[in-house]
């Protein structure tokens, strides 16, 4: 039976150290977890990068600059063999709380307490970390400071949870049985999505939703969409808006996938592909076929998915069709940069 809790500890290490560091240290402290041979995916502004002095100096230090007293929040911490390639990944979920002090992206500081929420899935191979997936809810921290970018969501807008059980920190051993129940649920989801997207099935009743979810399904979705609780408000306030607002729909697979016990995860580089036709984030249509990439955290109670927290690189998505939320806030919110 597969064992992760090498790769976990490990993690678990560098976590603290990067709690820890000072600006000036982190790129030492980033080395003597990460290997020489790197690769960093992240979100828009910061995507693919291949080299650490540059993730350091472009996404950490600038992040540790601006966030002071950084904590990591975890909601969520997990391990297990990559679904897609067979390694092993450790993925962490939950918000970096600091003091807002300083400018970032263009964002004015408060100086005010703030909860930016993260994934970050990290690959460890030979005992270092190779590659890292860093996914941060950028829009929402410009909702917590005050700026809407974008029209008025269809779901709630809150600082997410943790899962419901209070069991997402993931220390201990699982037993192998339970990651492949969990995975099974999760694959014949994805497959029932991907069948919709062929049939160009845009509102599915409830019953396509009842064979993989429960009925009380709580869904965190990325700030621009919101979040919403049960079967039939997560089809009214995204499932509907979100297939009818988009066409042309590709899935294009993931870089990682895996569960651990009750929990699995994902990310795409990117998973979905799509033209919209006007209505999604109250957007109007584009011919721009854009990539979105996207995060997708679950826990399964049972044999459904009970909780399923949400990351999409929404700003990525929208600068491909013309529109770059971050400057055009920093020009009218912080025109002095």
């Amino acid at each position: 039976m597969a064992n992760f809790q090498s790769e976990k500890a490990y993690v678990m290490e560098y976590f603290k150290a990067m709690e820890k560091a000072s600006t000036t240290s982190l790129t030492k402290v980033q080395a003597s977890y990460i290997a020489d041979d790197y690769e960093f995916y992240g979100v828009y502004p910061f995507n693919k990068i291949n080299n650490l002095k540059e993730v350091s100096a472009n996404v950490w230090q600038p992040l540790y600059q601006s966030f002071k007293n950084i904590q990591r929040r975890q909601d969520v911490f997990i391990a297990g063999s990559n679904d897609v390639s067979g390694d092993t990944w450790v993925m962490s979920m939950g918000h970096f709380m600091g003091l807002f002090d300083s400018d970032w992206l263009g964002i004015r500081a408060t100086r005010k307490v703030v909860m930016l929420k993260y994934a970050e899935f990290n690959c460890v191979e030979n005992g270092k970390i190779t590659k890292t997936g860093l996914w941060l809810d950028i829009i929402g921290l410009m909702q917590q400071v005050g700026i809407n970018p974008l029209p008025p969501q269809t779901g709630a807008s809150f600082i997410h949870p943790g899962p419901r059980h209070h069991n997402g920190l993931v220390l201990d051993e699982q037993p192998a049985e339970e990651a492949v129940k969990t995975l099974q649920v999760l694959n014949t989801m994805i497959d029932d999505l991907s069948q919709l997207n062929k049939t160009a099935n845009d509102r599915a009743g409830e019953q396509v939703m009842k064979k993989n979810w429960h009925d009380d399904m709580a869904w965190y979705g990325p700030a621009g969409i919101g979040s919403t609780f049960t079967i039939p408000r997560y089809q009214e306030q995204h499932m509907y808006p979100f297939r009818e607002g988009l066409t042309d729909k590709v899935f294009n697979g993931h870089i990682c996938r895996f569960a651990e016990g009750q929990f699995a995860c994902f990310f795409g580089w990117p998973n979905l592909s799509n033209k919209s036709k006007g209505g999604f984030l109250g957007m109007p249509s584009g011919d721009s076929q854009a990539d979105m990439r996207i995060v997708d955290v679950y826990y399964r109670e049972g044999d459904k998915l009970l909780e399923n927290w949400v990351m999409m690189d929404i700003p990525y998505w929208l600068k491909q069709q013309g529109v770059d939320i971050l400057e055009r806030t920093a020009s009218i919110e912080n025109p002095t940069l």
